[in-house]
């Protein structure tokens, strides 16, 4: 999900993550305004005096950041001062101090939106055709400072006033952009600058890139169609939206419930199995977690078929909505003159094109396929060894794949400690702690705890990290939100809550004849957030600010609360598209952090999740929260080679959901027999090392091709690419490399500092120093899947 100035599928001017996720007392104020910072003899000071990174202060930042996450009374007193402040508004937005905040904030930034593009519509000569990139980026910037703000306050704030106020910003900034898709002014003011050879040699490299994107975005959006083919356009957008919605709402089974005699359910779990049964019967929601249950423990394999058929089949309308969804998505493409959806999906994907990602994806089943053979014929003989006549002795079913696989893990299981042994080693703060130390190592980065100020945070337990750098001081601010609470989302996520961009003079200067109840004119800029002066350029920029939510069960004083291994693994991840946003600071937001292809933007999420299973990583962070004995490897060794058994099987379903995906976004849904359960069992039958049997519709419960039509492919892709990397430069001279400054300086100058101004293809030739990677194409997609999908931590 990445941030755009344009959005293919509602109008140019909404970014995809606008789209998709509708998905303190301080040593030092990051949100000073231009009275306090502005050409401060403090803010040329070196990142050591500015911050007191000398050793003891160093480790006295490290202490208290375990502390602030482990031990609540050290939090209460830490966080206790800055309660007695005057208000500082929801992540440092000084609008955002009341409820009705959000309106002021929409008022003065339609105000601004207004002026430029104002400013744009009327350029003519050279030099304003000149700045015309950046005008547009800032535009672009003003409306997601609104859409990403009020988006993540409406989903994640307590208070109702607060969610009303903020839903009613986001609908006002939303008409707003809809009403700039009635005018082609700004793309043809866009197109007419490019087209001028001293204007386009005038723009930086990343000017040239944000205006191909803006550009390609205004294409795919219908801008240049005829009146009445972009009304259909229009029609189309909106039934495919509509229909989707409730594709993916509204998906349900064909069969809701299925009853057993309660005899036939032995192996099910008692207690379980005791909940579920009345008068000698056993009823099993098909949908429900219980069905999975019965999957993986009951002997009867008839039992098993009845329900793996069940499950694996969705109901009529279901189908049907799916269908519609498919046509009208291909009809589009039609419209703006692709050949299918999956080209017009794919043009400014580092795929190119729908042949690229099937080699890719040939490839990568070629690579697959001898683990995954491997891996049955274990399962196989678990089935012969219990078999009886009438339960094909001799192979494997779809609906004995869960039930042996647990039989073969279990088996392991029982050599090894209890599951939950791991936890003891990773305390919330000690995790914490143990990436803030990477980041030092790898990156020169800190992880410093800041006291939040009234009104700053929408939860009380939401921890403000800075994020500091050895060279630049100050660069980011991290919210932490990793503790469960009632009504709050089990999902884990990052959001850019405000994207890194250069600050000029004359927009500052502008806010000078903007009325604003701010002390001064940058502080009006920002809107009260936290900003740095480039020294270099004299100039200043926004720093990123990020928010990360997870869903940890909180326990309560003197333990902390632990995470168990895939917890770790998910912090990771998320810390990993921070690390993107924490580094990627460009001058122009419409390519800052995660702002990049979507078949790239998984890459620095998935890589950090080797550093998570890596052993000189560990022995950074990883003690026992009581005792403080270092984590025993051995004991990770034997975790991670379990998770590994099965993952060439995880890996083949993957595999075979990304080829559906494709094979749904061709042109087969414009065919007038199109059907979309026999497509599903064409792609199963050809590639699955298991038969999908006749019946099946799972189709159905595909959620994701909603939001991810034509690029689920991308998480195996970068899974991919994330391995070699791994193995070429933090692991090809030992272990230790994982932990050394000149790979990381590497990985961030080669790939993470480009945000998503930079080519991929060159970002992975450059770090893998292999130039023939650097032009992309099918070749290179092909050369990828070979390189095959490893777990973190396997071989």
């Amino acid at each position: 999900m990445l941030k755009r100035l344009a959005h293919t599928k509602r109008s140019p001017w909404v970014c995809s993550r606008c789209v998709q996720q509708s998905q303190r007392h301080q040593r030092f104020n990051s949100s000073l305004g231009a009275a306090s910072l502005a050409r401060d003899p403090i803010s040329s000071s070196s990142a050591s005096s500015l911050f007191g990174l000398s050793t003891a202060r160093a480790k006295e930042d490290d202490e208290a950041l375990r502390k602030i996450f482990d031990d609540s009374q050290f939090w209460a007193d830490y966080s206790r001062a800055s309660k007695k402040n005057p208000p500082t508004g929801i992540v440092g937005n000084r609008y955002l101090t009341h409820p009705n905040g959000f309106l002021d904030f929409v008022r003065i930034t339609l105000q601004r939106c207004n002026a430029v593009v104002d400013k744009v519509s009327r350029a003519s000569t050279i030099q304003e055709y000149k700045s015309m990139v950046k005008e547009l980026d800032r535009l672009s910037d003003l409306l997601c400072s609104v859409i990403d703000l009020a988006d993540f306050v409406r989903s994640t704030h307590p208070d109702r006033q607060v969610q009303a106020s903020s839903n009613k910003a986001y609908a006002i900034m939303f008409q707003f952009m809809n009403q700039l898709n009635t005018t082609t002014v700004l793309n043809d003011q866009l197109k007419k600058a490019s087209s001028i050879p001293e204007v386009w040699n005038s723009w930086s490299e990343q000017e040239q890139v944000v205006a191909k994107i803006l550009m390609e975005d205004f294409s795919r959006s219908a801008i240049e169609l005829p009146e009445g083919a972009r009304q259909k356009f229009v029609d189309l957008s909106g039934e495919i939206a509509h229909i989707g919605t409730e594709f993916v709402e509204r998906m349900a089974p064909e069969t809701a419930y299925l009853k057993f005699d309660s005899k036939r359910m032995r192996g099910l779990e008692p207690n379980m199995a005791r909940a579920l049964t009345r008068w000698g019967e056993t009823k099993i929601g098909t949908l429900n977690h219980e069905a999975q249950a019965a999957l993986t423990h009951v002997e009867d394999a008839e039992v098993r078929r009845e329900i793996y058929m069940a499950v694996r089949t969705a109901n009529k309308p279901s189908i049907s909505r799916l269908e519609k969804m498919l046509k009208s998505r291909a009809e589009l493409a039609n419209l703006s003159g692709y050949e299918t959806f999956a080209h017009m999906t794919l043009e400014n994907k580092m795929a190119k094109s729908p042949e690229a990602v099937n080699q890719f994806l040939g490839a990568l089943i070629q690579d697959n396929k001898h683990q995954v053979s491997a891996e049955l014929q274990e399962l196989l003989e678990l089935k012969k060894a219990d078999a009886h006549l009438d339960n094909d002795p001799n192979r494997i079913n779809a609906w004995d794949k869960f039930y042996y696989s647990h039989k073969l893990l279990s088996s392991m299981k029982m050599k090894s400690r209890a599951p939950d042994f791991l936890s003891a080693y990773f305390s919330v703060g000690t995790v914490m702690q143990g990436l803030s130390r990477l980041f030092d190592r790898l990156y020169g980065l800190r992880l410093v705890p800041r006291e939040t100020q009234p009104g700053e945070v929408w939860e009380e337990g939401v921890r403000r990290l800075d994020v500091v750098s050895d060279t630049d001081g100050h660069i980011a601010v991290l919210y932490c939100d990793l503790f469960s609470r009632p009504g709050k989302t089990p999902n884990p996520a990052h959001f850019t809550l405000r994207c890194s961009r250069e600050i000029s003079a004359e927009e500052i200067e502008e806010m000078s004849s903007i009325e604003h109840p701010f002390s001064s004119p940058l502080e009006g800029a920002t809107s009260g957030m936290a900003v740095s002066y480039n020294k270099k350029t004299d100039t200043y920029f926004q720093l990123p600010t990020i928010a990360l939510i997870c869903d940890f069960s909180k326990h309560h004083h003197p333990r902390p609360t632990l995470l168990n291994f895939n917890d770790v693994r998910t912090l990771f991840h998320e810390m990993g598209h921070a690390l993107h946003s924490f580094l990627g600071r460009t001058a122009l937001q419409n390519v800052s952090g995660t702002r990049c292809a979507t078949d790239f933007a998984e890459l620095p999420s998935v890589l950090m999740e080797h550093f998570a299973s890596c052993p000189s990583v560990l022995a950074l962070f990883a003690r026992h929260w009581d005792t403080d004995a270092p984590l025993p490897m051995s004991a990770l060794e034997y975790r991670l080679a379990l998770d590994s058994r099965t993952q060439p099987a995880e890996t083949e379903a993957q595999i075979l959901l990304a080829m559906l995906d494709q094979a749904y976004h061709s042109s087969l849904p414009l065919s007038p027999d199109f059907s979309s359960t026999k497509v599903y069992h064409d792609v199963y039958n050809t590639h699955a090392s298991i038969p999908e049997p006749a019946g099946t519709a799972w189709q159905g419960f595909f959620g994701h091709l909603f939001g991810y039509g034509a690029t689920y492919y991308s998480y195996l892709f970068d899974r991919a690419i994330a391995g070699k990397i791994w193995s070429e430069v933090f692991q090809k001279e030992g272990s230790q490399g994982s932990v050394e400054r000149r790979n990381g300086e590497k990985y961030k100058e080669e790939v993470l500092r480009w945000g998503g101004g930079r080519d991929g293809w060159k970002c992975i030739a450059g770090v893998l120093g292999d130039p023939a990677l650097a032009e992309g194409g099918q070749t290179a997609m092909k050369e990828v899947g070979k390189w095959g999908v490893r777990e973190p931590g396997g071989s």
